[in-house]
């Protein structure tokens, strides 16, 4: 099978790399349910075949069946609070016994109460929540109500960027591997170049970002018919910070045309750049905002799309609908999650976190010279890794042989666009485990000197 055009979105299931490392896996029991897994689910891109069985999950880390601990530096973007956070199971366990489920036409108070904590939070009129099982869910949601408020059809989405897997979501996203051989996407989906740190086609100094600001703007005058533009606050796969005249010059080009600004921080938000909303870092506010992952605690699937005030002009469409809408049990885990990050100051650590990751992340990019940029805020970080900094050729195979040298050190984390090791622990974890995590990516760098 030719992987070639894979490596343009991440670690694949399907090279000679992967092979490898699934031959090495010696536990028979691990065989055991890997074969199974393979056998028994249906095979996709960058997951099956599995790279590991895991036996539990507690705070920064993971263990495998076969007893291997790894620090996990990618979790999907659920665990911002570490996995198994006590706490939250602990309010979770206590709903469970009072209310399990809510059927839809009926609330419960903690999805109120949800609700208004996310309205005190947020700036302006964003004052109304839908609530789903998923990310994806609610970027539906919103490109639904975007249409509704607007009376428009068309959207403005960035290449590369990814706002999950369902139809709707891929027809917004830019990401190739998840629209192969899916025939044609949903209609009036315009794609503009995104403001790429490193390899933009305009640049990355503040000028140079106005243009990519002005391109929204031509594309908007020209099509016509536009209600919103969506996209990713900051990309989080291979780590892309747009800077604040990019955001502000979007926001005033979005006013200026009546286009609604619809920010997808599911991954990104509660604490990640340290703040709690991803756009708090750039001075703007959304027309709507997406929330998933780590909402539900790393325990429960939860999301919320949260509006203002005067678009709440949709009560004869059914904008979601879900049977787990107002789930009490997924409402109890993010006002949970809500609260720690708060009551534990996890804002200020994660600020002082990335202060510390940059020095250190700095110093390894001035010793290897692999290494093409360093680019990241808080508790996310891209290291992207080159052949030559001049001709910025990737370094694809490299950066798999770095990835798989990791895991067998105990440091897991995500490649994506085939070259950038993306880097996002739990923001909970501690500053010796992160100096242990980069003693292991420095051993992996050296492995290729």
């Amino acid at each position: 099978m030719d992987t070639s055009s894979l490596f343009t979105e991440g670690d694949i299931n399907s090279s000679d790399e992967r092979r490898m490392w699934n031959q090495q896996i010696a536990d028979p029991l691990s065989r055991e349910v890997l074969n199974d897994d393979a056998r028994y689910f249906l095979h996709q891109s960058m997951s099956t075949p599995c790279l590991d069985v895991l036996e539990s999950c507690k705070g920064s880390g993971m263990k495998t069946l076969s007893g291997k601990y790894l620090l996990d530096f990618h979790g999907n973007n659920v665990h911002q609070l570490g996995y198994g956070n006590d706490y939250i199971i602990g309010q979770i366990k206590a709903q469970m016994d009072r209310l399990s489920f809510s059927p839809r036409r009926y609330t419960n108070q903690p999805a109120v109460e949800l609700a208004k904590k996310l309205a005190a939070l947020l700036p302006g009129d964003l004052n109304r929540s839908l609530f789903a099982p998923g990310g994806t869910s609610v970027i539906g949601i919103a490109l639904k109500l975007a249409r509704v408020v607007t009376g428009k059809h068309k959207i403005v989405s960035l290449w590369d960027s990814f706002h999950g897997a369902s139809m709707d979501a891929i027809s917004a996203g830019g990401e190739a591997v998840f629209k192969k051989h899916l025939g044609p996407m949903m209609p009036g989906v315009i794609g503009i170049p995104p403001p790429t740190h490193y390899r933009g086609i305009f640049g990355f100094t503040d000028n140079d970002q106005l243009r990519y600001a002005d391109y929204l703007e031509y594309v908007i005058e020209k099509e016509g018919d536009i209600g919103a533009f969506i996209a990713e606050t900051i990309r989080n796969t291979d780590v892309q910070i747009p800077t604040k005249t990019y955001w502000k010059r979007v926001r005033e080009i979005c006013d200026k045309h009546g286009v609604l600004l619809i920010l997808d921080e599911i991954p990104i938000a509660l604490g990640r750049t340290g703040k709690m909303f991803a756009f708090e870092n750039f001075g703007i506010e959304p027309d709507i905002l997406c929330l998933g992952k780590g909402l539900g605690g790393g325990i429960i699937p939860f999301a919320a799309m949260i509006a203002r005030d005067r678009f709440n002009v949709a009560s004869d469409v059914s904008l979601g609908h879900y049977t787990h809408e107002k789930n009490p049990l997924g409402s109890v885990a993010a006002n949970a999650t809500i609260s720690y990050l708060e009551d534990h100051n996890l804002l200020q650590k994660v600020t002082s976190d990335g202060v510390w990751m940059h020095s250190q992340l700095n110093g390894l990019k001035e010793r290897f010279q692999l290494i093409g940029d360093i680019r990241g805020i808080g508790l996310l970080w891209g290291i992207e890794l080159v052949r030559n900094r001049t001709t910025k050729e990737k370094a694809n195979r490299e950066a798999e042989k770095i990835m798989y040298h990791c895991m067998r050190e105990g440091l897991s984390f995500k490649v994506s666009q085939g070259n950038v090791l993306q880097l996002s622990p739990a923001l909970t974890i501690s500053r010796e485990e992160l100096a242990s995590a980069l003693v292991i990516l420095t051993s992996a760098l050296e492995s290729l000197i």
